[in-house]
């Protein structure tokens, strides 16, 4: 008898069945392995409760490091800080030097709201210990900030937790009592503005993000434009995927094809009989042309949206918020001129970077990798991830990191902001890791860290590395006396008509020594002492005259010029160096020069009239 055959349709529909069966339930299984592995999913709710949990451990953490990592020497900018602050508050700002006895000096204070600040700390808040102590402040406000961007940025906050810990560690000796520490928070709070704007564009984001560069260019005059470079990358980005948006390539062909197909109407409408088919087939070509270029350019757009979805290795975003930043970014370029300072905030680096006291001041200096172990093993890790691993970067960050690298390179002062940014990035990059390979791994460690357990370890390993560290650093007074002429200067003030002197002196402690209101020859606000900021700009030479104290200081101390030259040139009364320094070795031995105070750091000499000597 016949028996006729199942149809293969429903064969195809049976087995697709029991597939999707066997899918859902090896899936139910793996989920519940999960469950009995890492316990329960969970809820919103206790989603929100662990992250607080974790985010109030994880603050608690950075402010007892950054409370240990805050020096307790005062560096040799912090003294003419609360200087100028006094005089700002009493004189107001006159755009003349008070502090150098060479005379008619003009100085432009381009950091005068933060010198205020720190005067009316030093004179109402306890001295050195309320200077100390803010700095401390401020230094927690930094990590705590940083902490949040990072995990704005990167979406988790383990990662963000330790990756803030070791940026914070590498930025220990950029953390003083200067107007920088103020910047590097507000530059940290320009880039989790943006991110935030770019993610959706509120007011209170873009007033953010205009109120800065005003606070910037008062208080820290210097970097004002390095501001507008935070924005670059993110511009540079849609830039990018505009231009790419617009096919130029597809564009200019067509236009092309379609000059040629109005060329060859035009001929046919005046050709004669025997040339007739000719243009004709020329035509029929071109249209056809035409149509394949619109069918590769379909195909080609399709592989290229692909490609934007699922891309190998650079992750190009077009963010439309970007054209609203930029015109914030256009506003802000306006606000440098909210100062009483005038065209400081636009000339001031441009200025410096002309004169030579970027080939001597040590932060100007280039960056020797080889001498910073840290940044170097940071940046040779960076580049093994982005370039060995799956790891996707944003093009954005692939211009952040490169070029902040780059700046650091150029000038190690910069190495600050490589750490401080592009340390975001490579904390995208490892959060990015961790989703691939261990996703749930995250939110486990968060559970178990806490746990009253995991809190108290997590609390015991950080104060073990705090305490070791504050130890290192509470043992220094707040003047070292190795560094700076404690005695010799107090010397001056009760054995000398200490106004009148015309004292030559180091760099590195001028500004202590006019602290102590005795006249200083140089002090390590160096643009002061440059033709740049104090002559005028010569058309016909091309360059800025003016008096070049800075050089004449270096070639005195380096001994590259005959120091009595210089010091008559100068009218030199009195002479103070280190006792090891190469200047006493010649002075000492030099008749001209009277020895009238010593100790172990510091002497002093007086220069002999030539009738005396």
């Amino acid at each position: 008898m016949f028996k006729p055959r199942k149809n293969n349709t429903v064969k195809k529909e049976e087995n697709t069945k029991q597939t999707e069966k066997s899918e859902i339930k090896n899936t139910i299984i793996e989920s519940s392995l999960n469950k009995n592995k890492k316990g329960k999913v969970l809820s919103d709710k206790e989603k929100k409760s662990l992250h607080l949990a974790f985010n109030i451990l994880a603050v608690f953490c950075i402010t007892i490091f950054c409370i240990s990592i805050v020096p307790k020497s005062l560096q040799n900018d912090t003294f003419y800080t609360i200087k100028t602050g006094q005089l700002i508050r009493e004189n107001g700002i006159d755009y003349k030097d008070h502090f150098s006895w060479i005379e008619d000096l003009p100085y432009m204070y381009p950091h005068w709201l933060y010198d205020i600040i720190i005067s009316l700390i030093f004179d109402f808040m306890g001295g050195y210990t309320g200077i100390y102590i803010s700095t401390i402040i401020l230094t927690i406000v930094l990590g705590v900030l940083l902490y949040f961007t990072n995990k704005k940025i990167c979406k988790n906050s383990v990662v963000s937790s330790v990756l803030t810990l070791g940026q914070m560690e590498l930025m220990r000796e950029y953390i003083a009592a200067r107007a920088q520490l103020v910047t590097f928070i507000l530059f940290v709070a320009t880039i989790l503005l943006i991110v935030k704007y770019l993610e959706k564009p509120k007011l209170r984001y873009a007033i953010g993000l205009i109120v800065i560069p005003i606070l910037i260019a008062n208080l820290h005059a210097a970097v004002f434009p390095f501001y507008f470079v935070l924005y670059l990358p993110f511009l540079a980005e849609y830039m990018i995927a505009v231009v790419l948006d617009w096919h130029i390539p597809h564009k200019v062909y067509q236009w092309w094809i379609k000059e040629r197909i109005k060329e060859t109407n035009q001929k046919l409408k005046k050709a004669q009989k025997n040339k007739v088919e000719k243009y004709q087939a020329q035509l029929q070509k071109l249209n056809k042309l035409l149509e394949k270029s619109n069918s590769i350019f379909e195909s080609d757009l399709i592989k290229q949206n692909e490609r934007r979805k699922k891309p190998y290795k650079i992750v190009l975003e077009k963010n439309q918020n970007t054209l609203k930043l930029f015109v914030i970014m256009i506003i802000c370029l306006f606000t440098g001129l909210l100062t009483p300072i005038k065209d400081m905030p636009y000339t001031y680096t441009y200025r410096i970077m002309q004169g030579n006291t970027t080939k001597s001041v040590n932060e100007h200096l280039p960056l020797t990798l080889i001498e910073n172990i840290p940044i170097l093993t940071t940046l040779a890790i960076t580049i093994a991830m982005a370039v060995f691993t799956k790891v996707k970067l944003k093009l954005r960050d692939v211009f952040f990191f490169g070029g902040l690298t780059l700046l650091a390179l150029m000038t190690r002062r910069q190495a600050s902001m490589l750490v401080l940014f592009g340390g975001m990035v490579v904390g995208e990059m490892l959060a990015s890791l961790i989703d691939m390979y261990d996703k749930q791994g995250t939110e486990d460690f968060m559970k178990y860290s806490t746990t009253i357990i995991g809190e108290i370890v997590t609390i015991a390993i950080v104060l073990m590395i705090s305490v070791n560290l504050y130890a290192k650093n509470s043992k220094y007074s707040y003047i070292s006396t190795s560094t700076y002429p404690v005695e010799a200067t107090q010397w001056i003030k009760d054995n000398l008509d200490y106004k009148n002197i015309k004292l030559f002196n180091d760099y590195n402690y001028g500004s202590y020594i006019l602290l102590n209101d005795v006249p200083v020859f140089i002090d390590s606000r160096c643009d002061l002492y440059t033709p740049e900021f104090n002559g005028t700009y010569d058309k016909e030479k091309k360059k800025y005259e003016g008096q070049d104290i800075f050089s004449d200081f270096i070639n005195i101390s380096s001994l590259t010029t005959y120091y009595d030259t210089k010091f008559e040139e100068y009218g030199v009364t009195h002479v103070m160096c280190k006792v090891n320094s190469k200047l006493k070795m010649f002075i000492s031995r030099d008749e001209k020069y009277k020895e009238l105070y010593k100790d172990s750091n510091f002497i002093i000499y007086e220069r002999l009239a030539e009738e005396q000597s």
